[in-house]
């Protein structure tokens, strides 16, 4: 019998305050630009005024981001012109900054409003922004019900982190 060892799942299945609050507000409050390390731990590449842009931790693909407006809804509702102009501004360049660290062939961008179309946080909108590469669809998630990650989070972190840092949104 072969096995596929996913270790970063324990931290999410054991998390015992997944459920009492919100995911994104907690990360938004717990890193910040004075916690480099809080960002780093999270995998937050950007902070606006408005959003910010962090790595899915149990990712589709490798880079899969998402774009996180610091104002908490699960809609649109309540979001203002600036902050839906950041958010769509930060998606553009998130894209255009991938295309120079992972050089992907397209991209899916979802949003997710409720639990029944998909939302596995369904308390707060997030934008996902999905690169994606030729024959990146192979048979394992349909077969094995798998993915095959070519990359550790953290080193794609580091490749889009330099990119971030040098070429701000």
């Amino acid at each position: 019998m072969k096995r596929l060892w996913a270790p970063w799942r324990i931290e999410y299945i054991l998390d015992e305050n997944k459920h009492k609050s919100c995911l994104f507000c907690d990360i938004s409050k717990n890193s910040g630009k004075d916690n480099k390390t809080g960002d780093r731990k999270n995998f937050i590449l950007y902070r606006g005024e408005h959003c910010f842009v962090l790595m899915n931790k149990y990712p589709y693909n490798n880079g899969h981001l998402m774009v996180v407006p610091y104002f908490h809804t699960p809609t649109f509702e309540g979001l203002s012109d600036e902050v839906l102009f950041e958010l769509i501004k930060t998606v553009k360049q998130s894209t255009d900054k991938l295309k120079r660290a992972l050089n992907p062939d397209g991209f899916n961008l979802g949003l997710n409003f409720g639990k029944v179309a998909g939302a596995g946080m369904e308390s707060h909108m997030h934008l996902h922004v999905v690169p994606r590469w030729t024959g990146d669809t192979d048979s394992m998630p349909i077969i094995a019900e798998t993915r095959v990650m070519p990359e550790h989070l953290r080193k794609t972190y580091g490749k889009l982190k330099k990119i971030f840092d040098r070429e701000k949104v």
